[in-house]
């Protein structure tokens, strides 16, 4: 494939494409990684900038969705591919990730995720057994989501499952001006230092349910779904204000309430209701 001229040009919207091509934020990115010999998952190598870095000191595996991408990255890698230092396959990641990214080893997740698929992939990450760290670009909105302490307005369900597996930390920011083309947002490097792996979608349903209206109170998004006198005795247990709002109980807290409430329940019905439910049909 010809170099090519025109970023702007070649940079397909179905993907939400922009190439990152600033070489100090590249090195910082690189740099960011644990430091250990796991090989390293790149998801969206796009024009390879990224990946030249990381297959100077790694062995990298990269998944790209766009057939003229693949193409491209096979013939600048064609050295690293034959010393078998990088692998590039070519495909949807998220059609194919199920249990694990297609690694049956443990590695590390770098990428610039494109925007409209950043949250999906980053959950998958953090479900899959073998995945070690995430370090993501994406929109700086959703890097907060993932790395905010309780108490902090942009806490959410996606902050209480990083606190679940681990710790998320927002590095830095990239501005649009580093891109080609510029997106309409700022970018931020979000990093997940992963200490265990967790799938429990009954869990993050929970979440759903108290973060639906992150500004009201907790106990009125659970009393949607559980029963209101033993979501109050619950906090009073706790020692906690009835008044208190999503984004300001602790991950701790969270799992204490969805356990207790969920004990005796059946989507939010007691077992004697859901029985007597059944027989009256």
């Amino acid at each position: 494939m010809n170099k090519i001229e025109n970023l702007s040009d070649f940079a397909n919207k179905r993907y939400g494409q922009n190439f990152l091509k600033n070489d100090a934020i590249i090195k910082q990115i690189v740099q960011s990684i644990p430091n250990d010999n796991l090989r390293v998952a790149e998801i969206g190598p796009g024009l390879g900038d990224l990946t030249k870095e990381l297959v100077t000191t790694r062995n990298v595996t990269a998944f790209e969705v766009d057939r003229r991408l693949c193409e491209h990255l096979q013939t600048i890698f064609s050295e690293a591919i034959h010393a078998e230092t990088l692998k590039i396959t070519c495909g949807d990641v998220l059609k194919n990730w199920e249990d694990n990214l297609l690694l049956d080893e443990p590695y590390h997740l770098v990428a610039n995720l494109p925007y409209y698929i950043a949250t999906n992939i980053i959950l998958k990450a953090l479900k899959d057994e073998n995945c070690q760290s995430v370090l993501v670009m994406v929109q700086k909105e959703v890097a907060e989501k993932f790395s905010a302490q309780a108490g902090e307005k942009a806490f959410s369900g996606l902050s209480v499952l990083t606190q679940t597996v681990g710790f998320g930390e927002l590095l830095f920011d990239v501005g649009a001006e580093n891109f080609v083309p510029p997106p309409k947002i700022t970018s931020s490097i979000l990093l997940i230092r992963k200490e265990r792996s967790e799938e429990n979608k009954d869990f993050e349903d929970f979440l759903k349910i108290a973060f639906k209206q992150p500004r009201k109170k907790l106990s009125k998004n659970l009393a949607t779904h559980y029963p209101k006198d033993k979501i109050e005795a619950l906090l009073k247990d706790l020692e906690v204000s009835l008044t208190i709002r999503p984004h300001e109980a602790e991950t701790s807290m969270y799992h204490h309430l969805y356990n207790e409430l969920n004990k005796d329940n059946i989507d939010g019905r007691t077992k004697q209701q859901h029985k007597k439910r059944k027989q009256s049909r």
